[in-house]
């Protein structure tokens, strides 16, 4: 029989200053500001697990709790024009209940930020945002219909004006025009939408426009509005539906044209915008915070998993031949798995602080090396994200498929981020379409092979990663070039050249991403801080490198002799970060409280115990004696000092 350890190690106070330093620079210095009161909120009883809900219960118990952090934390006032407060917002709501973040994203970020910013100036839409100010209407955003995705240009719902009665009628024309999974399913909700519909005056049509549609109020739907809820998706319980619209009659004053043009007295429409793609991206501008707030709110999601899956491997207790019993963290597999997922959230944590600052600070113009920034750092994330969710579920057994444990939560979440506000594939594809055909770029020849350099050192990464996006762009160039020459459709020479353009894209985010993690080791102000962020950051590289090995090989980039020690540096790295990982995930500031996962507790088999209810006053009879203490190799804290782990006979 196998006594589990009773407690995590306990780290000196001597560690505080390094703990501190780390959180400062993970929250880039607003923790206080911004975050602290977010997750105080969170730890309302009203954020308790609530095991056995149907699906639809789960739902309505997340626009209460969306409502709770509405009116206790006074975000209707602020939010709407504080999108730094609103990037915290997502990476808080997430870690309780999956299903808030997208209620308070879509609410906040793409239905009043619509309203605000294409109905500056206008006094008569005060009544619809003080509905949304007080949160007494929920806000929606429907935009995606059943045959297009991505295509926002082709859509079909139309809302034609009808000059007699000053009024627009709103309608499904066919199958393919009803809107895709907005969240209408539940209908005694009032919901208030700004919908995306193609304007058609004097029989022409004017491009797609966002329209305010009242949707729902607390007797059910509106006439002429119909919504069939979608089938459940696993672990989200946003009621999402397939909506239509029949005829419905909308006030003039529900146009939103913003600076695009405008509908005149007369009946006739005036555009300012003659391409019809720049005024549909237009009006999905707060597309581009949605996609940060996504990214955000994944990026926590993960560091909470890395949170609970390293204190849990310092508990949980197996076999060691000649060892007796000693925590899972010992061995170099659960290291390798969980220190390298740690990397990646620390890398995508400072890629998007980066891309906040970017985004925030950006002087109006000519956006688009910024909003190219916070796509791939969208797609970039999610993905690596979603691969971090997967190895925390595994390295946690049997007790990660449980949904009380919270990982197994987190990733309905990760494949729902993947998809929403732009899929990443073709958001990424689009974005590296836009990096090769752009004159600007440090690319005018086949670039050089980069010197050779210690296989440890940061800037050598750095040197590599920016010689492979070199590359992969000149290269993509070249073959386009090659290929308009001998005359084929646009689109063949492009779709035989995207995935070399794609793998060009994401290196360009990993790049940004370990500049910046270099970046914040350099920031570092305490030597433990400093030294445990130069080895994650170096751990982040190699792995980096070690994924395209054979390219960088092909091209005498690395040497045959540095590929065969890739592996083994990755595992010395991973026993020199062992001992600072409780550091490195206690300066996440979740905590066993917060997250309410029996498996993060300081004694997880009392906590899990107590969550099945079935503690236990008294020891079994007959249980054998334990053996002494014995020491566990691997077993130190975060300034170094051994731990004793208990094992017994059996």
């Amino acid at each position: 029989m196998t006594r589990f350890a009773e407690k995590l190690p306990e780290t000196e106070s001597e560690s505080s200053d390094a703990r501190g330093d780390l959180v400062d620079l993970i929250f880039d210095g607003k923790f206080s500001s911004l975050h602290q009161d977010l997750r105080a909120a969170l730890e309302n009883p009203l954020f308790d697990q609530r095991p056995g809900l149907s699906t639809l219960e789960a739902g309505r118990l997340s626009y209460e709790r969306a409502r709770f952090l509405h009116e206790h934390l006074e975000l209707g006032s602020e939010l709407p024009h504080d999108q730094e407060r609103m990037f915290a917002v997502s990476e808080w709501s997430c870690l309780v209940d999956i299903t808030t973040l997208p209620v308070l994203n879509i609410h906040y970020n793409l239905c009043m930020g619509t309203i605000l910013q294409h109905g500056a100036g206008r006094d008569d839409l005060g009544d619809y945002l003080d509905e949304l100010r007080s949160m007494s209407s929920i806000g929606l955003l429907i935009a995606t219909e059943l045959g297009y995705g991505n295509n926002i240009a082709a859509l079909e719902t139309e809302a034609v004006y009808d000059h007699e009665t000053g009024e627009f009628v709103l309608n499904t024309p066919n199958a393919r025009a009803q809107k895709f999974m907005p969240n209408t399913g539940i209908s005694d909700i009032p919901k208030l939408a700004v919908v995306l519909a193609r304007l058609k005056v004097s029989g022409a049509d004017r491009g797609v426009f966002p329209f305010i549609v009242r949707i729902s109020d607390r007797n059910g739907l509106r006439p002429g509005v119909h919504v069939t809820r979608l089938p459940e998706k696993p672990g989200f319980a946003l009621d999402n539906g397939v909506t239509r619209f029949d005829h419905v009659r909308i006030p003039r004053r529900n146009l939103l044209t913003g600076s695009a043009g405008r509908l005149t007295d007369a009946g006739e429409f005036r555009a300012n915008v003659k391409n019809r793609r720049t005024q549909v991206l237009r009006a999905l501008d707060r597309v581009t915070p949605g996609r940060i707030c996504l990214s955000g709110a994944l990026i926590s999601a993960a560091r909470a998993s890395t949170y609970i899956a390293v204190r849990y491997a310092w508990q949980r207790l197996t076999a060691a031949p000649g060892r007796g019993e000693v925590p899972i963290i010992s061995f170099r597999s659960q290291q390798s798995a969980l220190f390298t997922s740690l990397a990646r959230v620390y890398a995508m944590t400072f890629l998007l602080n980066h891309v906040k600052k970017e985004y925030l600070h950006r002087h109006g113009g000519d956006d688009t090396e910024v909003n190219q920034l916070v796509s791939i750092a969208k797609a970039l994330s999610s993905w690596e994200m979603s691969e971090v969710l997967h190895v925390c579920r595994e390295r946690c057994g049997a007790q990660g498929m449980f949904s009380i444990n919270r990982i197994a939560d987190y990733l309905p979440m990760a494949q729902g981020v993947v998809t929403a506000e732009g899929d990443n594939l073709p958001l990424l594809a689009t974005v590296a379409g836009q990096m090769v055909a752009g004159r600007s770029g440090r690319v005018a020849s086949a670039p050089q092979v980069p010197e050779p350099g210690d296989i440890r050192d940061g800037q050598f990464h750095l040197d590599l990663l920016r010689y492979r996006e070199d590359s992969l762009r000149w290269e993509t160039r070249q073959a386009m070039r090659k290929r308009s020459d001998e005359r084929p459709s646009l689109a063949s020479g492009w779709n035989d050249n995207m995935n070399a353009a794609v793998s060009m894209a994401r290196t360009r985010g990993v790049q940004v991403a370990l500049e910046r993690f270099l970046d914040a080791a350099d920031r570092a102000r305490t030597e433990e801080s400093r030294t445990a962020l130069q080895l994650l950051a170096c751990l982040y590289g190699l792995i980096e490198v070690e994924r395209d090995s054979g390219w960088y090989l092909a091209r005498n980039a690395l040497t045959p002799e540095q590929v065969e020690r890739l592996p083994r540096e990755i595992d010395s790295l991973c026993e020199q970060i062992l001992p600072h990982s409780l550091m490195l995930v206690d300066a996440f500031g979740v905590s066993p409280e917060l997250l309410r996962a029996p498996i993060a507790a300081d004694d997880y088999v009392s906590a899990v115990d107590q969550a099945v209810g079935h503690a236990l006053t008294s020891v079994r009879p007959n249980a054998p004696a334990p053996r002494q203490p014995v020491e566990a190799t691997a077993g130190h804290t975060g300034n170094g000092r051994s731990v004793r782990v208990e094992a017994s006979t059996g």
